[in-house]
């Protein structure tokens, strides 16, 4: 049986998923579409995760700056959504195991049609052809998955 869920057009704050997103208004159209951020605790929270820091400190403070930049990252994704005629909904998914794992969880809660994804997020080495994300859902994903490449421009 053929997905029939919403377009998921994952955003992390890259230039490459700026590029998709944008590409993605004209696979998407006005059809359903969800906007997913997935976000992960930093190094310092998981290093720390069975201590505590500053005389005492929990590592919440540094949970809650991670939370709170996952928020500002999603607020962009939708203003520029918005900006390329894109009608979004929101789901933000805390990875913590590899990203494009949380991806696939969420397309087959959602039943997504699409994914949508960049060549390289945040962490990605420049002279990767892909990033582990794209990579990952490339080879993982039983749902079609566009792949935007560095490249792309949307054109009106």
């Amino acid at each position: 049986m053929s997905p029939t869920g919403p377009a998921l057009i994952c955003y992390d704050g890259s230039p490459s998923a700026r590029r998709a997103l944008t590409a993605a208004q004209k696979v998407v159209g006005d059809g359903p579409a969800v906007l997913l951020h997935v976000w992960s605790a930093p190094p310092e929270v998981l290093a720390d995760s069975f201590s505590t820091r500053g005389g005492g400190a929990p590592t919440a403070a540094l949970e809650a700056e991670a939370l709170e930049r996952a928020g500002a990252v999603t607020a962009e994704g939708v203003r520029l959504a918005k900006e390329a005629g894109l009608t979004v909904e929101v789901r933000e998914a805390r990875s913590t195991q590899a990203v494009w794992q949380t991806i696939l969880e969420v397309a087959d809660e959602l039943d997504a049609s699409l994914l949508v994804v960049g060549t390289h997020g945040v962490t990605a080495a420049a002279d990767a052809l892909l990033g582990s994300v794209s990579h990952g859902l490339l080879h993982h994903s039983e749902r079609p998955v566009l792949v935007v490449p560095a490249g792309a421009q949307a054109s009106s």
